[in-house]
């Protein structure tokens, strides 16, 4: 990744830095990341700043959100860079083509995935719009995402 300029989001700036110390060893696999109100204080920024910065790392597949712990570095980021959410759509794909998920039944919730899968909401949410652009799924009032019959 390029680094940063200085007109870059403040965000973006403190994502970098958490990813230099990633790559560079000082945070390891399975370490604890620095927690919102941490980055705050050591970045001197707003703690909306501060989730912006980790969701970007998350969203890059650097880190994971586990339930009750934190945000902790994945042990595969040097060998998996695509994007968390990328990976969760994949799985969640191949389950609707091997048929664990009928057309016309709707997936579980987004607290149910992110519960299954150890991701923030957001990953959910993300891995979720890969699935309705692909026209495997669509939100269906009072059921939520529901798949689709596959064409062809």
């Amino acid at each position: 990744m390029a680094r940063p300029k200085s007109t870059d989001a403040v965000y973006l700036r403190i994502a970098e830095a958490l990813r230099a110390r990633i790559v560079s060893g000082d945070l390891k696999p399975g370490d604890k990341l620095p927690s919102e109100k941490a980055v705050c204080a050591e970045f001197g920024v707003a703690r909306g700043t501060a989730r912006e910065a980790l969701k970007k790392l998350e969203n890059d597949g650097l880190v994971d959100t586990v339930p009750a712990v934190g945000r902790v570095v994945r042990s595969d980021h040097e060998t998996d860079k695509t994007p968390r959410y990328r990976r969760i759509a994949a799985q969640l794909m191949a389950s609707i083509e091997a048929g664990e998920y009928a057309p016309g039944t709707p997936l579980p919730a987004e607290a149910q995935l992110a519960e299954q899968f150890g991701a923030s909401r957001n990953t959910i949410r993300s891995a979720l719009g890969e699935l309705d652009g692909r026209g495997l799924v669509e939100v269906t009032h009072g059921k939520g995402r529901v798949v689709l019959p596959r064409e062809g």
